[in-house]
């Protein structure tokens, strides 16, 4: 599983031109599912994504969570995240989660995070959309769950 962290200032995801999500403050997060994961994996993502201390504090310091910010989720699925570009020019996606799976991770990280999270906003599964934001630093981590959960 892979997450890819971006603190905004705001963001909003659309599909067919019509608005489906819409945040403030926090984090817009691109979540890639591969085969192998597993909802124990998904766990300590989720928990690791909600503890990363990326906000700053009064003296400027990246000392604040999430929830001490009261920041908002938009989480978006993009299987592109498991792209294999090391043959050619064009990505194999053979990588990615299969469908059904990958949806059904992906709603189990909505439900988990919204249990947590106040304002939890994503886009529509499989869907073509368009996601605007205002990266705030620019601030962007990676989360691997072949690393986070080795450690």
């Amino acid at each position: 599983m892979k997450f890819v962290i971006q603190r905004v200032d705001q963001a909003c995801v659309s599909v067919d031109q019509k608005l489906v999500g819409t945040i403030k403050k926090g984090f817009v997060v691109l979540v890639g599912v591969c085969d192998t994961d597993t909802y124990e994996i998904a766990d300590k993502m989720i928990h690791k994504l909600l503890h990363l201390r990326i906000f700053s504090d009064e003296d400027g310091k990246t000392n604040l969570d999430l929830k001490s910010v009261n920041g908002e989720l938009l989480i978006i699925s993009q299987f592109t995240l498991y792209a294999d570009c090391r043959k050619g020019n064009r990505p194999s996606f053979t990588n990615a989660g299969k469908p059904e799976f990958a949806n059904e991770l992906y709603e189990y990280i909505l439900q988990k995070c919204a249990q947590e999270v106040s304002h939890v906003a994503h886009g529509c599964f499989g869907a073509h959309m368009d996601v605007s934001l205002t990266n705030s630093g620019p601030f962007t981590v990676i989360l691997d769950s072949e690393e986070i959960c080795r450690a």
